[in-house]
């Protein structure tokens, strides 16, 4: 297997989707687990796109824990990273749906959120070695809500700073992960002054700077090279370089919005390794980083599950060749 060049940091988990639409957590009857998790979305869209890619993150020594792994093995992320606590459990989230299938997380059953495998992961087992052969490091901001876990993001910085990888930040926020949100934003900010790369939703653009405005973000960080803004079927805005814009989203019929955010950032990544972060200060070239970024979003809802719904790099082409924005 040829050495990641993307290294995902965070995160994998099951997604308890519930069953019946449109019910509180303690009315719903079944649930269908769904693998998920950011970083191990973004890892497994990589993959199939064609980039290399390495997934860290600790799991439990427990049944979901195996099978999240093999998983992630089969698609072909590299599992160096993975770390496996012996007796904290693998995370499962329990989401529920509105009668429109919008999502809420709706909490972690008998478990409290600081309990699971994934805020145990120890900063002094990451591997150095996965650092000095990649590209790229990808991070969530859902460790910093844990001591353990927050310490290995930091030290997943002072790496990737030292063998100068590009940071990639994808805010994600998700309250219910957080024993306390109120200290959420300032361990947020404190990360922007490190990453190269800044992506947002809409609501996490006005909650941390007061604007959707993706070039006044941009401004306003100063060291930074690029910052997305998306907004699901509304599109997405930008600022790569020194180029700004926005794009509407491609019309298309809309299955299951998991994971659309994560195949997005994933074109976003592979884009800008073919193409080269040097080649942003060209318009044409930035804005067709962002469709086809766009293109991945929009055919990962065009079917169930944030993972299997992936397309590979043949399918986004061909969706490209007959799709305008």
């Amino acid at each position: 297997m040829s050495n990641p060049r993307v290294l995902c940091l965070g995160e994998v988990l099951f997604d308890l989707l519930a069953d019946q639409l449109g019910l509180k957590l303690e009315e719903v009857k079944s649930w269908t687990p769904y693998p998920g998790g950011a970083p191990a979305n973004v890892a497994c869209a990589l993959m199939k796109l064609g980039t290399p890619a390495g997934f860290i993150g600790c799991v439990g020594e427990d049944e979901p824990g195996n099978s999240l792994v093999k998983l992630l093995e089969e698609v072909g992320v590299d599992t160096t990273g993975v770390q496996r606590h012996p007796t904290a459990p693998t995370r499962q989230v329990y989401v529920t749906r509105s009668l429109e299938g919008d999502r809420t997380f709706a909490g972690f059953g008998e478990y409290d959120t600081s309990e699971f495998a994934d805020a145990r992961l120890k900063a002094e087992e990451l591997s150095q070695s996965l650092f000095q052969e990649a590209d790229f490091l990808v991070l969530g901001t859902l460790e910093l809500a844990y001591p353990e876990s927050a310490s290995s993001i930091h030290r997943a910085l002072d790496l990737a700073e030292q063998f100068d990888l590009k940071i990639m930040l994808d805010v994600n926020w998700r309250e219910v992960f957080w024993t306390n949100p109120d200290i959420a934003p300032a361990k947020i900010r404190s990360l922007f002054k490190r990453v190269d790369f800044l992506k947002l939703a809409l609501e996490e653009a006005e909650w941390l700077f007061d604007t959707t405005d993706a070039g006044a973000i941009a401004h306003r960080l100063d060291s930074i090279e690029g910052v997305l803004v998306t907004d699901g079927d509304k599109g997405s805005a930008y600022c790569l370089g020194e180029n700004e814009g926005k794009l509407p989203a491609f019309s298309i019929p809309v299955v299951d919005t998991t994971g659309a955010g994560d195949s997005f950032l994933a074109g976003l990544i592979h884009q800008l390794l073919i193409h080269g972060i040097q080649n942003l200060s060209n318009p044409e070239t930035a804005r067709a980083i962002v469709t086809y970024a766009s293109a991945v979003g929009a055919l990962t809802t065009m079917k169930p599950g944030a993972i299997a719904s992936q397309p590979t790099a043949n399918e986004v082409e061909a969706f490209l060749a007959s799709h305008q924005l």
